[in-house]
């Protein structure tokens, strides 16, 4: 007779597991699991504007965009994207893993991010 896997299957499974995991490497590294959890969201939140700076200098057509080595031009600028998106879940993971001042890292990035955007987009670089 096959098992009941109840209503929520294996994608709830595997989410009440991943909540598990999380709860422990917060005990484990000292934080209070609510203050990891709050880490990752801080640092997703910090990621979402970070793409949209980064998208909105890819569309700008300026000249330093042009001027970036022809690796991150790769893919019609989508390179630099995976990049981003790569800088993002490592300092998530490394957040996960309880290592919170990666949160603030992240942040000092994301200040320096949006500094050269503002600078790239008002013309002023």
């Amino acid at each position: 007779m096959p098992r009941d896997k109840g209503k929520r299957g294996y994608a709830g499974r595997c989410v009440k597991i991943a909540r598990f995991r999380l709860k422990a490497l917060a005990l484990a590294a000292g934080a209070s699991y609510t203050r990891a959890r709050m880490a990752i969201l801080f640092v997703f939140l910090l990621g979402i504007v970070n793409f949209a700076a980064h998208r909105a200098v890819l569309e700008s057509g300026h000249p330093l965009v042009e001027a970036v080595p022809a690796l991150f031009q790769a893919l019609g600028g989508r390179m630099s994207l995976i990049v981003e998106f790569a800088m993002l879940l490592g300092a998530m993971w490394m957040v996960a893993a309880g290592a919170t001042g990666w949160a603030l890292a992240y942040l000092l990035y994301s200040l320096v991010n949006g500094l050269a955007a503002w600078l790239i987009l008002s013309g002023r670089a």
